[in-house]
């Protein structure tokens, strides 16, 4: 070989070994108030809907966008139980109007509050009408302002650990104790939320996940510019006869006080882990009757730690990081009624209510048994994997059982990973095969409205995901 061609390959191999360079990170942020400016409205998340007419704590969409110089994602976080694609895909399309993001770079999620009103008009009325219109035009302003705020920044992430906040709500109990499920069958192994009696109570039917997860940002001052957490908890509580953000919208307010140093436009935001089946419970132990938002205040404040504990142990930041997303739209079969069931359901509603009645768990099972019954064969979901330097985020549209974000953070190839749930719509619960064989309120039909094997068809796909990003 001559000396120029040698001279050539060294070059080549030279040009291939150096990392492609990227422009210096800017970061953007945003907060909306998208608290009902028109009242009563019923609050979603119980199987009877509290009607109210009044906020006790704003109700709001805080946003991050990044942006590497090739690349730009957003990440939006609303105080919502969840929100549907029928608010959340027109919100996206005017957003990448609005903006040049790209519609399969935005992630929206729901921090998963009980206490905030329905995100589509479930009853019709104008007030939940002028709601929708609300929400969908506070996401749309939100995730806007923030790409028109992007400034140079700095980011790190890291993690911390709070153990004592979290239980698994899923209980094997003792011989004779599991009572019947609402479609008359006695075939479930676990019971949700069972009495908190050593007379009952056998062992936990799964884990939970005490990691709190921080993406954190600073400002080119070195100030606190945002904070996105993750935590595995569903959803406090006991937050009265009022709309509330729950605890999530708590740690957001404390993190100011965590972080006093702060940027003018500080951005907090804690969003919803795998958790559709673990809560703030300790059923061995039961902590102390509380007072209205009382609970929630303690869970937040820890929370609250954690992410301070994580932060102040990130030992590396970066003005320069690659920012990557992939998405897909994945068919899933609906879930379908036996002959049987439908007879029994409708059976069991046609003996309409009286009305000093309420409904029962038997009544509210029949009537979804006989929605179920009428949905299209599949539906179409959306999952994402977003690659920030060495760390990874996943996404999921559904009320997670914790097994399944345990399982993507064991696998990813990212250096470290947290998953997002109830992200880019809401389709039920979503339990694990083996989850499915023990029964209870999180695998019964019109709980979870998708093929059993769904956790393993999405888990797979996340994975090839993260396999291309990293």
């Amino acid at each position: 070989m001559s000396c120029l061609s040698r001279t050539l390959v060294l070059l080549v191999a030279v040009a291939i070994a150096i990392p492609q360079s990227h422009a210096a990170l800017r970061a953007g942020t945003a907060i909306v108030d998208i608290t009902p400016k028109e009242w009563p409205l019923p609050l979603r998340g119980a199987f009877h809907p509290r009607i109210v007419d009044s906020a006790r704590d704003p109700l709001r969409v805080r946003s991050l966008v990044l942006d590497d110089g090739k690349t730009t994602i957003a990440l939006a976080l609303v105080d919502s139980c969840m929100v549907h694609r029928e608010v959340l895909d027109p919100a996206k399309e005017q957003i990448s109007k609005a903006t040049g993001i790209a519609e399969a770079n935005i992630m929206v999620c729901a921090t998963h509050t009980h206490s905030a009103p329905f995100s589509n008009a479930i009853h019709d009325t104008p007030e939940e009408r002028a709601y929708q219109k609300l929400l969908l035009a506070g996401i749309v302003e939100s995730v806007s302002s923030a790409a028109g705020n992007r400034q140079a920044a700095t980011i790190g992430w890291g993690s911390h650990e709070l153990t004592d906040e979290v239980f698994n709500r899923r209980w094997h109990l003792k011989a004779g104790k599991m009572p019947a499920n609402p479609f008359g069958s006695k075939k479930d192994k676990v019971k949700m939320n069972p009495p908190r009696s050593a007379d009952v109570l056998d062992r936990p039917a799964g884990p939970t996940d005490p990691e709190v997860s921080v993406l954190y940002l600073k400002d080119e001052r070195g100030r606190p510019l945002s904070v996105f957490a993750n935590y595995s908890l569903h959803y406090v509580g006991n937050t009265g006869p009022q709309a509330s953000a729950d605890y999530f919208g708590e740690f957001a307010r404390l993190m100011q006080h965590r972080l006093p140093q702060r940027a003018g436009n500080f951005v907090a935001m804690l969003s919803n882990g795998t958790s559709g089946d673990i809560n703030n419970i300790n059923f061995r132990n039961p902590r102390p009757r509380r007072a209205v938002f009382e609970q929630i205040g303690v869970v937040a404040s820890k929370t609250a730690d954690a992410a301070t504990h994580a932060i102040k142990g990130i030992t590396k930041t970066a003005g320069e990081v690659k920012l990557t997303m992939r998405q897909r739209e994945i068919t899933l079969k609906h879930r379908v009624p036996s002959g049987e069931l439908l007879e029994r359901a409708k059976k069991i509603l046609e003996t309409p209510l009286k009305p000093s009645e309420r409904n029962t768990l038997e009544r509210i099972y029949a009537q979804r048994t006989l929605e179920l019954a009428k949905l299209a064969p599949d539906t179409r979901v959306i999952v994402q994997a977003i690659r920030i330097g060495d760390l990874g985020i996943c996404t999921l549209p559904f009320e997670v059982l914790v097994e399944i974000g345990l399982e993507l953070k064991k696998k990813s190839p990212a250096g470290d990973t947290f998953v997002v749930e109830l992200a880019n719509g809401a389709y039920g619960y979503l339990p694990t095969p083996q989850q499915h064989e023990l029964g209870g309120y999180e695998t019964w039909l019109g709980t979870n409205k998708v093929q059993l094997d769904a956790s393993e068809i999405l888990v797979g796909n996340l994975l090839e995901m993260l396999d291309e990003l990293f």
